[in-house]
């Protein structure tokens, strides 16, 4: 719900559980109020004051009243050079070479519908919106400041619009999403950080005076930092305390950054990173920022997980089986890397197919002369000599065996030795006078142009039309570097970048748009760009290639701050792992990856009789589950970080009627002490069932603690299932 009082000219934001209040002060400045628990509808004004404070200088239309000024007022969106030397929102250079921005409101509009933004991911639904409108009147510049409310979900987001209505180029320089400021500086800051393999670990730190920052210059969201973050009291843990999430709907170069300033007030900016972007706007041309979402839950971090899992399933994922159990898969990667023909992999899908598995997935090595990752990417067509006959000869022996079809692709790249480069070597990121930097091998197709988009999307066209395929892997093996087109002059290549996310988001809506019952999932080796941008068109992303089921339960843990498990791309792979050589059970290794979209990665005509029927238990007991486990209220019991003697989490049904309880224990212990596991979310009214044995209360269960049995053997795993009785 969003109201405006004229009489105060005070915006207010509500929720079902939160409200959020912008005021326009008489100086124009839009201050921002309040975001936290809902309130009655009131006028919070009274909140922010002021004083004549030393250094920070007062702008002209405060006139004599030294007790204002933008240094240390809360504001929405924050400007540069006009006395506030706090982190910016925006820069431009004008014409004459100035650099400051200076913003006062001149209008907004409250419309019944949620904003789209064109060519960008954005949340959907049920909703409103508010524009406010500023404008820097000397440098005829427009920002209008979106917000979208989705009432039912608690979420809050936000974009920008830069609009040049002067008669001459600017040039936008820094253009964030997001400014969110604090009347306090309390908190802590929560990051997600890592490396390839080690992807979104949590890192908590008090805010301490100055700016710390957290982004990617990588061209992708990055292995490295997620654009998802948290602010949130000192003392907020899984169960209570005040939290703030902010998720950048992005893929590209980010940052996301928090200021403690003098006086103990606190500012996060978040949007694209200003690392290399410079946007020329000609005279009415506008430029649009990706969109963030916010969440303020006062229930803490689990409480705040739960509303963006329920948010983005429902009003971000467009795939119309968000809320559908989607294909058990094999992929064949591990079991035969580049080394396969047709009869290698028949003998792989037929093990499948008798296990259960419904889905065959194709990896690389399928196309081009590519028997090693040193050439043919760039030539997306069949290899006869592996495939005899092509797709159209495999798939009809895949359908005999009840299963359907996935193809792997990496189409953003492209090999030196490639039918495609000797062509147009041109196409491919390289600065004129420089030798490239490589990675895998490989080189960065130019997706900023448009021409190098159609001839790859044309070549996937080719292959997708020529057999059935239900399920195409989008993969990224590598970061952007030599960052410069042949298809912008030199003033405009800060625009590259930008653009380059622009025409992958391109690509991928023109394939959903022509394969609408095709289910991409998106990869950037592993988890390299596992963002809300990428799952506005991929429902799943591949979340590490890290397989190992130990490794996978930090990272799943850290993934589940923001985004749900259905997306979470997760195998079952062979053992020893080929990552880090550790040996984990069967059981285990299934029980960690059916908190994801599930699938196996391994040679299961290698596999054990013994094995093969515990496959075939996990794959009956994943479809019998799968709604509790991908749309139940997710809660993470304990932190794998903390080195525990066990990882536990939960799913719990919407209506609290059943759960499943999952849990992994740690190396083995010689006479290990009688453990209880405290639950979470049940209703203590209710009595359940635990694997269809003994009763338990709701109360008993989350109070007082289930009694673990003694686990024998390293990483040993357990699954309870509760059922309420009726």
């Amino acid at each position: 719900m969003i109201t405006y009082n004229a009489q105060a000219q005070t915006f207010t934001l509500h929720t079902k559980n939160t409200t959020y209040q912008m005021a326009v002060h008489p100086t124009g400045v839009v201050q921002h109020i309040y975001y936290g628990r809902r309130l009655r509808d009131c006028d919070l004004r009274g909140l922010v004051r002021g004083a004549d404070r030393g250094f920070s200088p007062n702008p002209d239309e405060a006139g004599r009243d030294r007790a204002f000024s933008l240094d240390m007022t809360p504001q929405e969106y924050s400007t540069c050079g006009v006395g506030d030397f706090r982190l910016p929102s925006i820069a431009f250079a004008l014409p004459n070479g100035s650099h400051t921005a200076d913003l006062r409101y001149c209008g907004h509009a409250i419309r019944a519908e949620k904003y789209t933004l064109p060519g960008l991911p954005a949340f959907h639904g049920e909703g409103g919106t508010l524009v406010v409108h500023l404008e820097d009147r000397a440098a005829r510049v427009g920002v209008d400041l979106y917000y979208g409310v989705l009432e039912e979900y608690d979420l809050i987001t936000r974009a920008v619009r830069v609009v040049n209505r002067g008669s001459e180029e600017i040039q936008l320089c820094r253009c964030a999403s997001l400014c969110l400021d604090f009347l306090r500086a309390d908190m802590d800051f929560i990051t997600f950080d890592g490396r390839h393999l080690a992807e979104r670990s949590p890192a908590r730190a008090a805010l301490l005076p100055g700016v710390r920052s957290v982004g990617s210059v990588r061209g992708a969201s990055s292995h490295q930092h997620n654009p998802f973050v948290v602010l949130c009291e000192q003392d907020a843990d899984e169960d209570r305390g005040l939290c703030y999430g902010a998720m950048l709907l992005y893929s590209g170069n980010f940052e996301a950054a928090v200021e403690r300033d003098q006086y103990d007030g606190s500012r996060l900016v978040m949007g694209i990173h200003p690392y290399h972007f410079c946007w020329t706007l000609a005279p009415g041309a506008c430029f649009d920022t990706p969109e963030a979402a916010l969440v303020c839950s006062s229930g803490g971090l689990g409480e705040m997980s739960r509303q963006f899992h329920r948010a983005i399933r429902n009003c971000l994922i467009r795939d119309s089986r968000a809320n559908v159990r989607k294909p058990v898969l094999v992929n064949n990667w591990e079991a035969t890397y580049f080394d396969f023909n047709k009869d290698k992999l028949l003998s792989i899908a037929k093990e499948a197919a008798a296990l259960g598995v419904e889905l065959f997935v194709l990896d690389d090595g399928w196309f081009g002369e590519r028997n090693d990752d040193n050439s043919g990417l760039g030539d997306w067509r069949v290899n006869t000599d592996k495939l005899p006959g092509g797709l159209e000869a495999l798939t009809p022996e895949l359908e005999k065996l009840g299963l359907s079809f996935g193809i792997w692709v990496e189409p953003e790249m492209v090999s030196e030795d490639s039918e495609l480069y000797r062509a147009h070597p041109d196409w491919a990121f390289q600065v004129p006078g420089r030798k490239p930097s490589r990675g895998r091998n490989q080189l960065v197709l130019d997706f900023s142009r448009q021409e190098v988009r159609d001839h790859v999307y044309g070549q996937l066209k080719e292959v997708l039309s020529s057999a059935p395929v239900a399920y195409v892997k989008w993969d990224m093996n590598r970061n952007l570097t030599e960052v410069w087109s042949a298809g912008l002059p030199p003033r405009r290549q800060g625009e590259v970048f930008h653009r380059y996310v622009l025409g992958v988001y391109e690509i991928l809506e023109r394939l959903r748009t022509d394969y609408p019952d095709i289910l991409i999932e998106g990869c950037c080796g592993g988890g390299g760009r596992f963002d809300g941008g990428m799952l506005y068109y991929t429902p799943q992303i591949w979340c590490s290639d890290n397989t190992d089921a130990i490794y996978r339960l930090q990272i799943q843990y850290g993934t589940s701050f923001c985004y749900p498990l259905c997306s979470m791309g997760a195998h079952v792979s062979a053992v020893p792992n080929e990552q880090n050589g550790r040996s984990a059970p069967l059981e285990t290794r299934g029980i960690t990856a059916m908190s994801g979209a599930f699938g196996y990665e391994l040679d299961l005509s290698k596999c054990t009789p013994e094995e093969k029927q515990e496959i075939r238990r996990q794959i009956e007991t994943y479809k019998r589950r799968w709604e509790l486990l991908h749309c139940g209220d997710y809660y993470r019991l304990t932190n794998p970080f903390e080195n525990g003697p066990y990882t536990a989490w939960e799913q719990v049904s919407q209506d609290k009627r059943e759960a499943l309880v999952s849990l992994v224990a740690g190396g083995a212990q010689a006479a290990p002490p009688f453990r209880l596991l405290k639950l979470k979310g049940l209703d203590p009214a209710r009595d359940y069932r635990v694997n269809g044995g003994e009763a338990y209360g709701g109360d008993a269960l989350m109070y007082a603690g289930y009694p673990l049995p003694l686990m024998q053997g390293d990483y040993a795993g357990l699954q309870l299932y509760l059922e309420a009785i009726e």
